[in-house]
């Protein structure tokens, strides 16, 4: 879950209507949260570190990537972004 003091940065969406944001909040926040349109979380992607911002790239735009305090982070989805 998030709290009131959790900090969302940088964002993309999908194709269909989530958000994907970066999320911190210290440990088990930090990472990315993708919400619907309705505004439910639906999960997350933690991370060891502070994420600044996502996006989606790769030929089929289904490639996360996350870039944090040190490091870039990507994972591949199941969702396809916007």
């Amino acid at each position: 879950m998030t709290s009131e003091d959790t900090i969302f940065d940088g964002m993309a969406c999908d194709v269909d209507g989530n958000i994907w944001s970066s999320a911190n909040g210290g440990e088990g926040i930090d990472g990315v949260v993708v919400f619907s349109p309705e505004g439910t979380l639906l999960g997350r992607v933690l991370l060891p570190e502070v994420c600044s911002n996502v996006c989606f790239a790769g030929k089929g735009r289904n490639r996360l990537f996350m870039t944090a305090s040190q490091s870039v982070y990507t994972i591949y989805t199941a969702a396809r972004g916007a």
